[in-house]
């Protein structure tokens, strides 16, 4: 299982590294330390966390924005029967979900607490911003 870093846990959930030092020294969130002595999170722990404190982003229409087609997050669920999975990711605030095949989740190692990239492919993409 990967150990993940306080800086590296706190861009893949979208908060500072402070945020994720509070959440260390007040017991939500259990670390331990590296052979450096530094303080790291397992992945699977961070994986739990991740999708049990996820809040919705703010409402899209209250600012401009666009998204981008690659989102680097962390793995926090993977249902698979025979055939196929489902490969659940938490980056920052989105959640985003894959359906693959079983033989690619092996390939690629998915398993919670896996840091991966979702590239995003869509015939349509809407851009919303606020009415004037």
């Amino acid at each position: 299982m990967p150990a993940i870093r306080i800086k590296d846990a706190a861009a893949l959930l979208g908060v500072s590294d402070d945020t994720i030092r509070r959440w260390v020294d007040s017991g939500s969130l259990p670390s331990s330390t590296d052979e450096s002595g530094r303080k790291v999170i397992a992945g699977d722990v961070l994986a739990e966390f991740a999708r049990d404190h996820a809040s919705p982003p703010p409402d899209p229409l209250g600012v401009g924005s666009s998204a981008r087609n690659r989102f680097t997050g962390l793995v926090t669920k993977v249902t698979s029967d025979r055939v196929m999975s489902e490969v659940q990711m938490q980056c920052g605030p989105f959640t985003v979900v894959s359906l693959m095949s079983t033989e690619s989740v092996r390939q690629l190692g998915l398993q919670p607490g896996s840091v991966a990239v979702a590239a995003v492919k869509a015939t349509t993409v809407v851009v919303e911003t606020p009415a004037s």
